[in-house]
């Protein structure tokens, strides 16, 4: 029996079944939230950004896989709290066997020769003090994951995160709004490198949003043209 197997016993999250940490019976019971807007939150198709609430800077569509609920978001807070990368490496596979089968215009895994248009994906960074702590980045982990399984290209240093502030999650939703302004940032190495026309930003929770929003308005001013969000799950702002 390994260090992991005694720190954390292979046990569903969700029921307590012996073998995986999250098992097919338990996330099975976890719906897919419907496609809404990231600008208002109201119905979409795809998920895409309504017309109206289209901004300069802003998303172009979101995508959540699940809601935040169930074993999913016990999955989620081991990740950010029980350093459980082998509980990522489940998640990883769940996400891309999801993403496979989502029924969306545009979040499609690359063809065998490749799109023309075809995508990369950014995860969210953390700052760089707190992924020490932590030992890994979860959404680099799974994200990686994900862009390889898909076929898309996988930059996990696009972004740099260069503050470090309260945790989001114990923040309201104007607090949040707030506490995210201005902590990302280009990074240098690719201010005079092409950087591609179409990313897929990826981040494990959507709530407010407010952390995907500020990531792609520094994105937007890089010109980059069309940005989507992906995050595992979507909860209540």
């Amino acid at each position: 029996m390994g260090i992991l197997d005694l720190l954390f016993p292979k046990t569903c999250l969700g029921c307590g079944k012996e073998g995986r940490y999250i098992c097919e019976n338990c996330i099975d019971k976890v719906k897919t939230p419907k496609p809404v807007c990231p600008g208002c939150l109201k119905s979409s198709i795809d998920g895409m950004t309504h017309s109206k609430c289209l901004r300069p800077w802003g998303l172009d569509g979101l995508t959540a896989l699940w809601n935040y609920d169930g074993v999913i978001r016990k999955a989620i807070l081991a990740l950010k709290y029980k350093y459980a990368d082998e509980v990522a490496k489940e998640l990883s596979n769940y996400a891309l066997a999801a993403i496979k089968t989502y029924n969306s215009s545009f979040l499609v895994p690359a063809s065998p020769a490749g799109r023309p248009n075809s995508y990369s994906l950014v995860p969210v960074p953390l700052y760089w003090y707190r992924k020490n702590w932590r030992g890994f980045n979860q959404t680099e982990e799974i994200g990686k994951v994900v862009a390889e399984g898909v076929g898309w290209k996988f930059i996990p240093d696009l972004l740099v995160r260069h503050e470090l502030k309260v945790p989001q999650t114990a923040l309201k939703r104007k607090e949040r709004l707030q506490n995210v302004r201005g902590v990302f940032a280009l990074n240098s190495s690719y201010a005079l490198n092409p950087i591609p026309h179409t990313l897929v930003l990826f981040d494990d929770v959507w709530t407010t949003g407010s952390t995907l929003k500020e990531a792609a308005k520094v994105l937007k001013r890089a010109h980059v043209e069309k940005i989507w969000g992906l995050t595992l799950a979507r909860g209540i702002s």
